[in-house]
């Protein structure tokens, strides 16, 4: 498998080259700025509402955030079944044409996690995000699969141990047939020696360094608090320290009994469920 593989739309959706040489892939940025960790909404019997939670990306994206992830850890992920995650990944997508949109494919081991992969790029994901199972053995290798399978898109990896997955060493990353990072530890050291030390795409996962992350030139952040303040987090990201420091409050709620905080906030502002098959 070789070649160059290309995405492009008008608007907000940022023109990307992907090459993919046997199973690596070169650093590729999907898009620059906010994008958001997507809730996924539960009607009352705890069905997802499926239609509800595409809505609400749509309603974000009008807002300003420049891609959607779908079923990562925000969305409950460990709480859907495949069949559910493909069906959100697939009415997103219809929703918010002009994005990216990033499935979460993580899974237990390499098996589950391929499937997944090549379920969401076949109803339209741009890319996934796949966290390593807490016992993954050999990264690389579990990575060449998850790339084997996701048909020359884009797959980022997720670092954040004991909430999805395992870890990705810093020490390890270099080797990985990845095409960027997801990294939701807020550990801004860490932060310093990803953009310092590796070449690949970096997004962070914490809305405490939204701010940071835009002045470093990480290439974005994909955050659950812009699920209920889009504006703020575009801002920060753009320099603005005020609207840093208004996203404190959200921030520390959104982590309070997750993902319920997180689910009340969005509630308030936008009348949504607070349904969770979660905690």
């Amino acid at each position: 498998m070789s070649g160059w593989v290309r995405w492009h739309a008008d608007g907000p959706r940022t023109r990307i080259q992907l090459r993919v040489l046997g199973m690596t892939q070169e650093p590729v940025v999907l898009w620059r700025g906010v994008a958001v960790a997507l809730v996924t909404l539960f009607a009352e019997d705890g069905s997802v509402d499926v239609a509800g939670t595409a809505a609400h990306a749509e309603r974000l994206v009008a807002a300003g955030v420049r891609a959607v992830l779908v079923a990562g850890s925000t969305g409950e992920a460990d709480a859907l079944s495949d069949g559910e995650r493909v069906a959100l990944v697939s009415a997103v997508r219809r929703a918010c044409p002009g994005v990216p949109v990033v499935a979460g494919a993580s899974g237990a081991w390499a098996g589950p996690a391929a499937e997944l992969t090549a379920a969401s790029v076949a109803v339209g994901a741009d890319a996934v995000l796949v966290a390593p199972p807490r016992r993954a053995g050999d990264l690389r290798a579990f990575f060449e699969r998850v790339v084997a399978a996701a048909d020359r898109r884009p797959v980022l990896a997720y670092h954040f141990p004991g909430v999805a997955g395992g870890a990705v060493p810093l020490e390890v990353l270099p080797s990985l047939p990845v095409a960027g990072l997801k990294d939701s530890t807020g550990d801004p050291e860490r932060l310093l020696r990803l953009l310092s030390e590796w070449d690949g795409a970096v997004y962070v996962g914490s809305s405490a360094l939204v701010s940071t992350a835009g002045m470093l030139g990480a290439a974005g952040a994909i955050l659950a608090v812009a699920n209920v303040a889009p504006e703020d987090c575009v801002a920060a990201w753009e320099g603005d320290a005020a609207a840093q420091l208004r996203l404190t409050a959200a921030h520390v709620a959104a982590k309070s009994e997750f993902p319920h905080g997180l689910k009340r906030l969005v509630a308030d502002r936008f009348g949504t469920s607070v349904a969770s098959r979660m905690g």
